[in-house]
């Protein structure tokens, strides 16, 4: 199975369109980068122009463009006023987008970069964990949202081209980011620093909603989960699955891997490289290292075909 399929298939647009901005905070970013696009496409016209000129032009015109003058003007000024135009430009343009802490009444979402996923924690105005999910997260259409971001290993960087620019996790320091959604849609994103391993497997998926819809989703994920009672929930235990996640309302509390309470209902598999039904999560189970070599989930081969059904339909039936 190829990974990047599974992607494409899942977030529709993959790899994301760095250049389309699908909200305010992304709008300068891409803004910005079209401003040096066509800047540079010019300055490099310029010099493809002078070097003509030097090679195959008439020797007067070549004089001329050797002076003092031509050099101080076109190799001294010139870039030096618009250079500092543009950093002027660039920093006023992009100085909104540095958050410094919430607004009253926005949303609030601790990030966690972890080798190779997401944890992902929504807050309550204390600060406080609410709902606990892992590589998705959910938003309301037109609502700015503040992304807490921290790593709990090595330096990871958060990035959703099409909602924000990209922003460092560093371990022991929090930086702030906000995003909003202006349609509806689910929107592709990517570490976008190294972290070893199958850093480019560590996907990401930010969900839109319309308010009316994000309020039912968010209403849901607060309601105490229903007790599962099926053969799955008891070969979870005796598997070892326990040790590593939690499932709300159940003795799985392990903290090491994803929380698994709502694993049903994401969009994607192993931090969105590929997408979730019955038979990935077979697949990932019982051989995760092949599709993600590297990542810190053991394989199961020892389970039997059998088993392997009982546990994805005991995975898809947590929603």
């Amino acid at each position: 199975m190829r990974v990047e399929a599974g992607l494409t298939s899942v977030l529709s647009g993959w790899p994301p369109p760095v250049l389309d901005a699908g909200g305010p905070f992304a709008q300068p970013v891409a803004l910005l980068a079209w401003a040096l696009l066509i800047g540079g496409a010019v300055v490099l016209i310029v010099v493809l122009a002078a070097l003509a000129v030097a090679l195959w032009g008439k020797p007067s015109l070549r004089r001329r463009l050797g002076g003092d003058r031509a050099i101080w003007l076109g190799g001294v000024a010139f870039p030096g006023v618009m250079l500092t135009a543009l950093l002027i430009w660039g920093l006023r343009l992009t100085d909104d987008l540095q958050a410094t802490g919430p607004r009253a009444g926005e949303m609030r979402v601790r990030i966690t970069g972890e080798m190779w996923w997401w944890r992902v924690a929504y807050l309550d105005d204390a600060g406080r964990t609410v709902i606990r999910d892992a590589n998705e997260l959910h938003v309301p259409v037109g609502q700015s949202v503040l992304l807490e971001l921290d790593s709990a290993d090595v330096i990871h960087s958060f990035w959703i081209p099409n909602l924000a620019g990209k922003m460092d996790m560093i371990p022991g320091r929090t930086n702030l980011l906000r995003i909003q959604a202006d349609k509806p849609g689910t929107y592709g994103g990517q570490c976008a620093e190294y972290c070893g391993g199958p850093h480019a497997l560590m996907g990401f998926a930010v969900v839109a909603h319309p308010p009316e819809t994000f309020a039912r989703w968010q209403a849901s994920r607060r309601a105490p989960p229903a007790p599962k009672t099926q053969p799955g929930a008891e070969l979870f235990r005796s598997s070892g699955c326990a040790a590593c996640h939690t499932i709300a309302g159940t003795e799985a509390n392990g903290l090491a891997g994803p929380d698994l309470s709502h694993v049903g209902s994401r969009r994607t598999l192993g931090a969105g490289i590929l997408p979730n039904n019955r038979g990935t999560l077979m697949g990932w189970i019982a051989d995760s290292q092949s599709l993600k070599p590297g990542n810190r989930m053991p394989n199961y081969k020892q389970l039997s075909p059998e088993e392997l059904a009982t546990l994805a339909t005991y995975m898809e039936s947590l929603k």
